[in-house]
């Protein structure tokens, strides 16, 4: 959920593009299909060739060979059976470019019986050309049996492969399809569009399929307590992440100190508050349905308390009918009100519904106006929908009315940074970068301050003073794994310092080991170092901590595309370079 972590950025822009990396602190890193196969690198420019054509037509020549063309009967007697095999294909070929699809299957069935069968590359050809004539009639079955041939007469056929795998997928055997196009992707050096767009849809569809089954039987998972105290601090105007407040007695006892115990006592809501600032947080949920079950005074808080730990375990199904019980509470404080339509506006775009999440941040500006917390996350959603301006906006909204919320201040400073430097606006760039100094001279305290400034010094290839905002970080707030992480790419990508890198995410995992970006980002660079078992299972690891339905379906994607390689690199010993 939105609120629960910071903002994702639409676009890196970073000078790291494999490692897309989500550029705030806290949220996991973002990886398309171009990460999900860690090795495209600038290699395989001499494989080019026409790599973004459709493969729809035929291999030959459409035209008979010299002296075959009106060949006659006694001619073709003269001929070997692999002339008279080709000059079969030649006029399949002929009929195909002609759309008769019915007579080209026909010659290249003729091709087939007449070839030697030790001629194994022409005879592989002629059964991808018949898959190609089949695929124009919609044959899938027929398709992929042709293919099928062609692949064990050559093993690296990448026409044979590719034609197989969208056959493949039209049948919906999505995991042997995802096989083929990795095989396809490691033999065209990841230069292809249209074989990495398969692969990505295929991974995607995987991994939405996936994780709607593992997320509905998942055993809910209390997050780090590192990562609950991260998500109430993004949160000043929230009464319920308060500590207990005189207000929170009943008015009988506020002049019976003596009985102040009893009453917290005989208080699920109360009792709930006591164990936030103990950090027992696994009680929670439970002495909140106490406070609800009973009709208690602390109804409204306890919804909403008990509604936000629903979410920090990644169960929204209970989460949203609490939420929307305190939305429509006419009679109850105003902020509760404006904190649960916060809440439920991040879930609806952790869900991708970005129009019910405006729709909830726009009532909730309605109602509660002056709450700057309203303003901060709606902010943040505008950079999630790229809508720079807006978002800007709605973070001045936030500083006006607190002047002293740093994150918000940083945040803005980062949009306006994202802004120029994807606009390629160099004079802008430096005024954001500007910004970002002049954040961190009057917020010295604020680690998410240091944190965006590093991401901003690392495009523009300033590492090491990079490097030294990182450390900042980990000085200010040396319990955050997420920052040991940032700081391991760092290293990856400025020095090459794979054990350093290696280091440092190891050291996040030791700090908080329910860290999903961490074990995420380990498995991304054991798939880059050839290590492909241990990748997937980093990959599980970091499955098992998903947030969220949609953060579980990206997940699987890298795991699937990590197994897909291993399959891969048994069927066809074909391995992608490695670091």
């Amino acid at each position: 959920m939105m609120a629960a972590s910071k903002p994702v950025e639409p676009q890196s822009g970073s000078g790291l593009p494999r490692w897309q990396l989500a550029l705030l602190v806290g949220t996991p890193i973002v990886l398309g299909v171009g990460a999900v196969y860690l090795w495209n690198r600038s290699r395989g420019k001499e494989k080019q060739g026409k790599k973004n054509g459709e493969r729809k037509t035929p291999e030959g020549s459409a035209s008979p060979v010299q002296g075959q063309h009106g060949a006659t009967n006694p001619e073709l007697e003269n001929m070997s059976p692999l002339d008279r095999a080709q000059s079969a294909k030649n006029k399949g070929n002929k009929y195909f470019k002609a759309g008769k699809y019915d007579q080209a299957i026909q010659c290249y069935t003729d091709a087939i019986s007449l070839c030697p069968k030790e001629q194994k590359g022409d005879l592989s050809t002629f059964y991808q050309n018949r898959a190609a004539a089949y695929e124009q009639q919609l044959k899938w079955t027929e398709v992929i049996q042709d293919c099928s041939q062609a692949v064990e007469l050559n093993p690296c056929y990448i026409k044979a492969l590719f034609r197989r795998a969208k056959a493949l997928e039209k049948l919906g055997n999505r995991k042997e399809c995802l096989e083929d196009v990795t095989a396809v992707c490691i033999l065209e050096v990841f230069q292809n569009q249209q074989s990495m767009l398969l692969a990505d849809k295929v991974l995607k569809q995987l991994g939405k399929e996936k994780a709607k089954e593992k997320y509905k039987n998942r055993e809910p998972l209390m997050p780090s307590p590192q990562f609950i105290k991260s998500y109430f601090s993004s949160f000043t105007d929230d009464i319920i992440s308060q500590p207990l407040q005189k207000g929170e007695k009943k008015d009988e006892d506020k002049d019976k100190e003596g009985e102040a115990s009893e009453v917290t006592g005989s208080s699920g809501y109360l009792k709930a508050k006591q164990y936030m600032e103990e950090e027992n947080y696994d009680k929670i949920i439970s002495e909140c349905t106490k406070e609800i079950e009973s009709g208690g005074r602390y109804t409204a808080e306890a919804l909403l308390l008990r509604a936000t730990f629903y979410l920090l375990i990644g169960n929204a199904t209970a989460a949203q009918p609490d939420l929307d019980r305190v939305i429509n509470m006419d009679d109850a404080n105003v902020k509760l009100r404006a904190n649960a339509l916060i809440k439920r506006g991040s879930m609806y775009m952790q869900q991708q519904q970005p129009q019910l999440s405006t729709q909830d941040f726009n009532v909730a500006a309605e109602i509660d106006p002056r709450n700057a917390d309203v303003y901060h996350h709606r902010g943040q959603l505008k950079i999630l929908l790229d809508q720079v301006e807006e978002a800007v906006g709605d973070f001045d909204e936030c500083i006006k009315l607190r002047p002293d919320s740093a994150l918000a201040q940083a945040q803005k400073c980062f949009a306006l940074y994202r802004q120029a430097y994807t606009g390629n606006n160099p004079s802008q760039v430096q005024k954001a970068m500007d910004g970002f100094e002049d954040v961190i001279r009057r917020f010295p305290k604020c680690a998410e301050g240091y944190a965006l400034y590093a991401q901003a010094l690392t495009d523009q290839q300033q590492f090491g003073n990079a490097d030294e905002m990182y450390d900042k970080c980990i000085e200010l707030e040396p319990d955050n794994a997420t920052t040991y992480v940032h700081k391991g790419l760092l290293q990856l990508q400025w020095k090459q310092d794979l054990e350093m890198g290696l280091e440092l995410i190891s050291k996040a995992i030791e700090i908080d080991n329910k860290c999903d970006f961490a074990y995420e980002t380990m498995g991304t660079i054991e798939v880059q170092r050839g290590n492909l078992d241990k990748a997937i299972d980093m990959f599980n690891k970091a499955i098992n901590l998903a947030k969220s339905e949609m953060e579980m379906a990206h997940l699987y994607s890298l795991c699937d595309a990590a197994y897909a390689q291993t399959e891969v690199a048994k069927k066809y010993g074909l391995k992608p370079p490695t670091l």
